[in-house]
């Protein structure tokens, strides 16, 4: 899939600061973006092996240039 978005490169570091969801990784977990699907979760590789979408509208993180 391609991300014309610039906002959201693929490859690009994002680091999770709040997430709502028991499984979520824990606060400041770094991970690589994958992919944004039709509805507009961030899909990520955490470096913690967690592979948890973040969902733009609730949780809290940050895009590392």
């Amino acid at each position: 899939m391609t991300n014309k978005d610039p906002k959201w490169p693929i490859g690009r570091t994002i680091v999770i600061i709040k997430m709502e969801d028991p499984q979520a990784p824990p606060p400041h977990t770094r991970g690589i973006i994958q992919h944004i699907d039709g509805i507009g979760q961030i899909h990520v590789d955490w470096e913690n092996g967690s592979r948890l979408a973040v969902q733009p509208m609730n949780d809290v993180y940050r895009i590392i240039d």
